[in-house]
């Protein structure tokens, strides 16, 4: 018995029975209970209803290959592999991990060790967000490897919106903002030099319906996308929408660079002409956002004038 078929049988919302669930997968029922107990650590919140049996407290989809590739149509064809896991460190060491040529992508239910910049924890609990990565082969590129997160960006902040979400930013150089709060976060990592031949892993967390105790660890102000959708997307056709925004952010920047996302950037700029504090190693310092420069530096007139800011391993914050 694996917690993924147990997910599956509960994933309905429907109360079952501790005997239904054991008999269901061929265990005890003391073995379904150290299963669910297992969930619960993982952040599956459970409802233990009396004398009938347990219930997620809310249904949830699954996320399938099969239907993910369905729903990808000829998009689908530009991936070498697509693999869905149960529980796994983190997407983007899977695919670190598998090498091999051509695109190929990885999503997860659950992450033991999911990052951000600077190797930040990301909050990864079972099933109530989107944790995907996509790994690339480049042979040359026309902008910094620093704009490609921009580029990803717009692609994916673009696919939402197609799908109803609303009040979307983008806030430099990595975060996706829905009412002004973080909704998601983008992690490039490369091996090999660009403007020679580099492999890309593109990753992406995005809060899709996690609730605040399963956000505990999180830090900062956060949002999660159902409460900016009027009638939200089933987790795999949101998989897929945001798979293929991955792959045509790879791909345009790629073969055109960044010029052609400078503008649709700029668009979504949800720090432009604000106040910023710009955090780096040697101390921090305060200054205006002034849009972003054609390699994708940000733009920031400090007293002393106008600098260029790269990301690298730079924090931004809006100045109070």
């Amino acid at each position: 018995m694996t917690i993924g078929n147990l997910m599956r049988l509960l994933s309905d919302g429907e109360v079952h029975s501790g005997e239904q669930l054991g008999e269901a997968l061929g265990v005890s029922r003391a073995a379904v209970w150290k299963q669910l107990k297992k969930l619960e650590a993982l952040g599956v919140e459970l409802v233990a209803v009396k004398g009938r049996g347990y219930r997620l407290a809310a249904p949830i989809e699954l996320l399938d290959e099969d239907t993910i590739r369905s729903a990808l149509g000829e998009v689908g064809a530009r991936l070498n592999g697509l693999s869905v896991h149960e529980r796994i460190d983190s997407t983007n060491a899977e695919l670190a991990r598998q090498g091999g040529p051509g695109m190929t992508a990885c999503l997860a239910e659950y992450q033991s060790a999911g990052r951000g910049r600077a190797r930040r924890p990301w909050a990864s609990p079972f099933g109530a967000n989107l944790y995907v990565s996509l790994a690339a082969d480049v042979s040359s590129t026309r902008a910094p490897l620093g704009a490609l997160s921009l580029a990803v960006g717009v692609c994916v902040i673009e696919a939402l919106r197609d799908i109803g979400a609303q009040d979307l930013a983008l806030k430099w150089p990595n975060d996706i903002w829905a009412d002004g709060d973080k909704l998601g976060g983008i992690l490039i990592e490369h091996r090999g030099e660009l403007g020679a031949r580099a492999r890309l892993i593109v990753g992406l967390g995005l809060n899709v319906s996690m609730d605040r105790a399963q956000a505990e660890s999180i830090d900062q102000p956060w949002t999660r996308l159902i409460d900016h959708l009027p009638t939200p997307p089933g987790r795999n056709q949101l998989a897929a929408a945001v798979l293929e925004a991955l792959i045509q952010a790879v791909d345009g920047f790629e073969q055109q660079g960044f010029e052609t996302f400078r503008e649709r950037w700029q668009a979504f700029d949800a720090v432009r002409d604000k106040p910023v504090r710009v955090i780096e190693s040697r101390g921090e310092r305060v200054g205006i956002a002034r849009g972003i420069a054609a390699d994708g530096a940000l733009q920031v007139e400090f007293e002393s004038g106008m600098q260029s800011v790269y990301s690298g391993d730079v924090s931004l914050r809006l100045a109070s």
